[in-house]
């Protein structure tokens, strides 16, 4: 694995975004907590910063590409991906256990979203129109999985997932009638129900969520949850404060007007400060826009300085720097010091979705069952 040459401050930064706790020495032999962002730049110096490819074993074998990630912290992560493949590992990637649901398997699911709230509570999303959406559960590490939730609709196709605590989470699909469906549980996802649309806005011709990253419908506090949008005339983030009651929807800096572009993935640091990646998947268009920020809850957005230079899936907030954060797409890795509104490059490797846990634990995922942690070289 190589890292780009991108000056000293990125090199610092870029050890930074991994330095964590374990920074500074205290003089006691005991590590000392996160620093200012500055003083992390300062502590890192001379050390550089990028992706530590871990070993999946059949999973890399047999090419399984895994867009469902969930980081719990800097040993335990949780991946999903296609055939119904469920990976964990508790030990930071040394070992993966594969604890794939047995009927997601059979049927050859595609899970391209899990959230994990710890290393056996686990919920899992499986795409496609009608009963190919399904939402799974574990509550034992995946020894055992529930399905809580079928799609009975032939209309509907489930995109992306998201919680707000252990309890309250949501599940949006693609408009039927003209309107994101969103499904609601309070009960950590044992059940499901359709919420009521009359607080939702029409959706615009061809306008649908990208089922890219796990990260099209993103949560930030008790409350606030956000959707992105792709395909119509305008690429889209819709705001609830609400729980996904009420919805507001507004254009993004990200170019829309195709199928195959828009914000494929959020990230919000808190209710107001969020970022938007996208772009045109396909391979060999160009993005020259992919990337935007908000620091008004997303009712307006503006576009990066200097974007990421390709479509962007999956992005990140570093727990210990507030203006830190991750891109990852199939072309590379970048990263910003500025809350989005600069990118350089980190890493040229390919990945679908990056997350990062409260202790500074990042991780991310891709094709080729690509796992990787975010790692400090001495």
């Amino acid at each position: 694995m190589r890292l780009l040459g991108v000056g000293m401050f990125a090199a610092a930064l870029l050890a930074a975004v991994t330095a964590g706790p374990a920074l500074a020495d205290t003089g006691t032999g005991a590590a000392a907590g996160p620093g200012t962002a500055a003083e992390d730049l300062t502590a890192a110096g001379s050390r550089g910063a990028g992706w530590a490819l871990k070993d999946t074993g059949a999973a890399a074998a047999n090419g399984v590409r895994f867009r469902g990630l969930a980081a719990v912290d800097r040993a335990t992560a949780w991946v999903a991906g296609t055939r119904g493949t469920v990976l964990r590992t508790g030990d930071g990637g040394r070992s993966w256990r594969d604890v794939s649901p047995p009927g997601a398997v059979a049927d050859g699911l595609e899970l391209r979203d899990i959230e994990a709230f710890d290393a056996r509570r686990a919920v899992a999303l499986s795409i496609g129109e009608g009963a190919a959406s399904r939402i799974l559960r574990t509550e034992d590490g995946g020894a055992t999985w529930t399905e809580a939730f079928r799609n009975p609709d032939p209309r509907a196709f489930y995109d992306c997932l998201t919680f707000f605590d252990s309890r309250h989470g949501l599940a949006v699909s693609d408009p039927v009638d003209g309107k994101f469906r969103i499904l609601a549980t309070d009960d950590g996802g044992r059940g499901w129900r359709v919420l009521p649309d009359a607080g939702m806005p029409q959706a615009l011709p061809g306008e649908a969520g990208f089922a890219a990253s796990g990260q099209c419908l993103v949560a930030s506090g008790p409350r606030d949850v956000w959707l992105a949008t792709g395909g119509g005339t305008a690429a889209r983030v819709l705001h609830s404060a609400d729980r996904g009651l009420t919805w507001r929807a507004a254009d993004t800096t990200v170019p829309g007007g195709d199928p195959a572009r828009g914000v494929f993935a959020l990230a919000f640091r808190d209710r107001t400060t969020g970022l938007a990646v996208g772009g045109d998947y396909r391979t060999g268009q160009a993005s020259p826009l992919a990337a935007a920020r908000s620091t008004d809850a997303g009712r307006n957005w503006t576009r990066a300085a200097t974007p990421p230079p390709a479509y962007r899936s999956g992005a990140a907030w570093y727990p210990y720097g507030r203006t830190v954060a991750l891109a990852v797409g199939p072309t590379g890795t970048d990263v910003t010091a500025d809350a989005g509104r600069s990118w350089r490059p980190l890493d040229g490797g390919s990945f679908d979705t990056v997350a990062c846990a409260a202790d500074g634990g990042c991780w991310a995922a891709g094709e080729k069952g690509r796992v990787a942690r975010l790692e400090h070289h001495r």
